[in-house]
């Protein structure tokens, strides 16, 4: 009964999320190949879409199979990348220079 109101409660939540930064498809997509990439951090899909890292990863959670949420989470983890804070100061940046540019942003990045 409790699995069963918890999966409830994670539905409620993400329902919420979807709401409070109105989410779609093509959003939602964004967010998941932003999270995937190694060499953008959250600040920049904070910046972007509003979205805290603890709501990136509810997202991650709720959108991904169990197996490749793992993935991602252990991929993640400690990344230097990842977290603004971990960081060199040289970096300013959200992608790397050789990256091509991306239309679908809804800010500019360079």
């Amino acid at each position: 009964m409790s699995r069963i109101l918890c999966h409830f409660n994670l539905l409620y939540q993400l329902k919420q999320l979807y709401l409070k930064y109105q989410l779609d498809d093509a959003s939602i997509d964004r967010i998941i190949e932003m999270a995937w990439e190694d060499r953008t951090p959250f600040d920049a899909i904070t910046a972007q879409f509003g979205l805290s890292e603890a709501e990136v990863i509810q997202l991650m959670k709720s959108e991904l199979t169990l197996r490749n949420w793992q993935k991602w989470r252990a991929r993640v983890q400690g990344r230097r990348t990842k977290h603004s804070a971990l960081r060199g100061e040289d970096v300013t940046r959200f992608r790397c220079s050789r990256q091509k540019q991306i239309t679908r942003n809804r800010i500019s990045k360079r």
